[in-house]
C-alpha cells in the first residue's frame, strides 16, 4: 500500500520543480560542486590504500630470504603478522611477528565523513537546482544549511588533524623502526635488515584533500550566512544610529 502513496507525496514536490542549473555558475553552487569532488578524492585516496612493508632476514637455514606483512585500510596494523621466512621457522626461534597499533577508528572516522558529505552535497546540490527558489523564500532551508555547513568544517578540521597524527603513527609502525621490536631477530644467528615499504604518498594526499576540503567548508560557511536573514539583521544593526 505505501507505493499508492509515494505519488501523492511526491507530486507536490514535482510541481515546484524548476530546474536551472546556472546556479551551479554562482559562488554557493559552484563551491558544492568542488566540495563534492574533493570528498570523492578524499574519500578514495585513504580507503583505497594497499600497501606492505618488508624484512631480510637470514636465520638458521635460510639466507636472505624477504617477507613481507601487507596492510590497507582502515590500517589495523595489530593484525597484519611476518610469518616465518621458512617452514620450520628458522630451526624453532621464529615466533610470528605482529605490527603495532591499530589506526582505524582515526582512519573510519576520517572516510566516513568524506562519505556522508559526499552524500549531502548531493542532496544540496539537487535542491540548489531544482528549488532554489524554495530555498531563497523559506529562510529556514538557509540556516539549516548553515548550520550543517559549520558544523562539517568543525568537523573536517578534527578529522584531518586526526587522521594526519595517526599517518604519522602508520609510518613509524611500518618503517625501519619495527626491527628493534622484533623479537625473533634477536634470536642468536638470526640477522633482520629492513628492505623496503611502500610509498605512503597517496596518503599524504588525502590529508591535503581533508585541509582542502576544511578551507572550501568555512568559504561556504561564509556564503550561506549571506543568503540568510542573519545577515541583513546584522547589517541593520550596524547601520542604525
Amino acid at each position: 500500500w505505501p507505493w499508492f502513496l509515494l505519488p501523492a507525496l511526491v507530486s507536490p514536490m514535482m510541481m515546484g520543480l524548476r530546474m536551472d542549473f546556472s546556479v551551479l555558475l554562482e559562488p554557493l553552487g559552484f563551491v558544492k560542486v568542488l566540495e563534492w569532488l574533493l570528498a570523492i578524492f578524499a574519500f578514495a585516496t585513504c580507503g583505497g590504500f594497499r600497501g606492505e612493508t618488508a624484512l631480510l632476514v637470514s636465520c638458521k637455514g635460510v639466507v636472505n630470504k624477504t617477507i613481507t606483512a601487507a596492510f590497507a585500510y582502515p590500517f589495523r596494523l595489530n593484525t597484519v603478522v611476518f610469518s616465518a621466512p621458512d617452514p620450520k621457522g628458522c630451526g624453532g626461534t621464529w615466533t610470528d611477528v605482529y605490527l603495532m597499533g591499530n589506526f582505524s577508528s582515526s582512519a573510519q572516522f576520517f572516510v566516513t565523513l568524506a562519505a556522508l558529505v559526499f552524500l549531502y552535497c548531493i542532496t544540496a546540490l539537487v535542491v540548489y537546482i531544482g528549488y532554489y527558489h524554495v530555498y531563497q523564500q523559506n529562510n529556514k532551508f538557509p540556516i539549516t544549511d548553515l548550520a550543517i555547513s559549520v558544523l562539517t568544517a568543525f568537523l573536517w578540521l578534527v578529522s584531518t588533524f586526526v587522521w594526519a597524527k595517526a599517518l604519522a603513527d602508520i609510518k613509524v609502525s611500518t618503517g625501519a623502526s619495527i626491527i628493534p621490536g622484533i623479537e625473533s631477530c634477536k634470536a642468536p644467528g638470526t640477522t633482520c635488515h629492513f628492505l623496503s615499504v611502500t610509498s605512503m604518498g597517496v596518503l599524504n594526499v588525502s590529508v591535503v584533500f581533508g585541509l582542502v576540503n576544511m578551507i572550501l567548508w568555512a568559504i561556504n560557511v561564509w556564503l550561506v550566512y549571506k543568503d540568510t536573514n542573519l545577515h541583513s539583521q546584522w547589517n541593520r544593526i550596524s547601520e542604525s544610529p
